[in-house]
């Protein structure tokens, strides 16, 4: 019963083991499935992760091509370049770069361009023969044929009709009417095209004509012929005009009748001739200080330069008698024309000073200024021809040249006033003289009559007036030169005979 017990135990003890090895591989069944489990949850949510970040990704790479020539390009995502060009013989790569143009700005155009030329060069560029053969290549190549020859009045092809217009658009029109009268109305409707034209250059309706239209029209010539409001508008015909003569003065002869003062020589124009050397030039400007008749100097496009036209500066300060300066056209730089306005300051007889279209176009600020200055101290110039750029200078000078030629009208009437008011005064001394010599001679109290002395006494306050001759205008008024003679040729002659004259009156 023992041994029996024992086999029992054994027994017991491979079935508790048999039942321990199959608990062991339940608990691994188990630990697997759950591992497995996890596994499959953990795969779906990285797939679940992993779509939403490609789609995230397709989303914001929605700008860039995703398709070349119809076909989706994702597909070639994966797809290594460098070895597919490996397997490329080197004819298939220059076929690839001829249907290729890469971006790529620091390549030479001509690796970028898709032709290559393969001929060998015959040699250095000829431009004129390049052309020439161009050309020939061009007359010798035949037309292409047209599939329908040109007739004259036959249309080729499809007419062009104007699309219908809208009804409500035409009864639009129709209603905007403008009542002008019956007697406007019937004016128009009879009138011709002429007249009409007229009335639309008239009018300024520029539009509706064309230049040889509106200036008929302006200077009554007639309007030209065909073209009316269906003629064909052509270009008008430019002017002719004949050359000018070229300046056949001669200047060593009109530099020695400088040199001579000849009383004739006015106007001593040298315009348009350049081969007067430097030495003729510096004569000409020794011989102006000694000039007392010319008075017009005109020296435009002769070639001046900076050396020449300072000597002629230096002249102008010594002329006594030139009124008229023209130096336009030449080779003189901006500080010499400060030099030639300065110098005018020193000849009170210049009063038109020309120097524009200068080597330098822009004369620039500080120049302009400086000019400036030098002119409003100029009380003699009443012209100046000089481009200024600049609007300061520009309104300055010409408001100083304004009010120099308002003084030159003042000073010009005052010359009048001298002349008048000397040749009445010395009528009016005589009248009264001799009335008062008539008077006293016969002894008898013979006066004028009241009217013929309130008239005269009456004129004479109005001279007085006119001419500041009382003593005390000279403290009131700053009168000008002419004002000043005037004054002294009234005392002067009130001192003399019409003294007693008045004392009668």
């Amino acid at each position: 019963m023992a041994d029996t017990a024992k086999d029992n135990d054994v027994i017991e003890g491979a079935g508790g083991k048999e039942a321990g090895d199959e608990m062991e591989e339940e608990l691994e069944e188990e630990s697997t499935t759950t591992t497995t489990t996890t596994t499959k949850k953990t795969s779906q949510w990285r797939k679940t992760r992993s779509t939403k970040t490609s789609a995230t990704t397709k989303t914001t790479t929605l700008t860039t091509p995703a398709k070349l020539y119809g076909k989706d390009l994702s597909e070639y995502d994966d797809v290594d370049v460098e070895s597919l060009l490996a397997q490329l013989s080197p004819e298939e790569i220059t076929i690839l770069a001829k249907e290729v143009d890469p971006d790529d700005n620091f390549l030479p155009p001509d690796q970028r361009c898709g032709y290559e030329c393969t001929k060998e060069a015959t040699g250095p560029l000829n431009r004129k023969q390049l052309i020439e053969h161009i050309n020939k290549q061009a007359i010798e190549t035949p037309d292409e044929p047209e599939f329908e020859p040109f007739v004259q009045g036959k249309v080729r092809g499809k007419k062009w009709v104007p699309p219908p217009r809208d009804a409500r658009e035409i009864e639009a029109e129709e209603q905007i009417a403008i009542d002008m009268g019956e007697e406007y109305e019937h004016a128009l409707n009879d009138a011709t095209q002429e007249e009409i034209i007229d009335l639309a250059a008239i009018l300024g309706f520029h539009s509706m004509m064309n230049q040889d239209q509106y200036h008929a029209s302006l200077l009554n010539k007639g309007q030209p012929v065909g073209l009316g409001w269906d003629g064909i508008t052509k270009s008008t015909q430019q002017k002719l005009f004949p050359m000018d003569p070229p300046n056949s003065t001669d200047v060593e002869e009109s530099i020695k009748r400088v040199k001579d003062d000849d009383s004739k020589l006015i106007d001593l124009n040298l315009n348009n001739i350049k081969n007067i050397s430097d030495e003729k030039l510096e004569q000409l400007f020794a011989a102006l200080p000694q000039n007392e008749h010319l008075e017009v100097l005109s020296l435009t496009n002769v070639g001046l330069t900076d050396k020449t036209a300072l000597l002629l500066a230096e002249a102008i300060e010594k002329s006594k008698t030139l009124r008229v300066l023209n130096v336009e056209t030449n080779f003189i730089s901006p500080p010499v024309i400060v030099k030639l306005v300065q110098a005018l300051l020193k000849c009170h007889t210049i009063e038109e000073f020309r120097a524009s279209n200068q080597r330098s176009a822009v004369l620039g600020n500080k120049i302009e200024m400086e000019i400036t200055d030098l002119v409003e101290k100029n009380s003699s110039l009443l012209r100046l021809g000089l481009h200024l750029e600049f609007n300061d200078a520009r309104h300055r000078v010409a408001a100083h040249l304004q009010r120099n030629i308002d003084r030159s009208e003042l000073q010009q009437g005052m010359s009048s006033v001298i002349t008048t008011t000397t040749t009445t005064t010395a009528c009016i001394s005589s009248q009264l003289a001799s009335s008062s010599h008539a008077s006293t001679s016969s002894g008898a109290a013979k006066e004028l009559s009241p009217s013929r002395v309130r008239s005269l006494a009456a004129f004479e306050k109005f001279i007085k007036a006119r001419t500041w001759s009382q003593p005390a205008d000279t403290v009131t008024h700053d009168l000008p030169p002419a004002g000043r003679l005037v004054r002294n040729l009234q005392a002067s002659s009130e001192a003399g005979t019409g003294a007693g004259a008045e004392k009668k009156i």
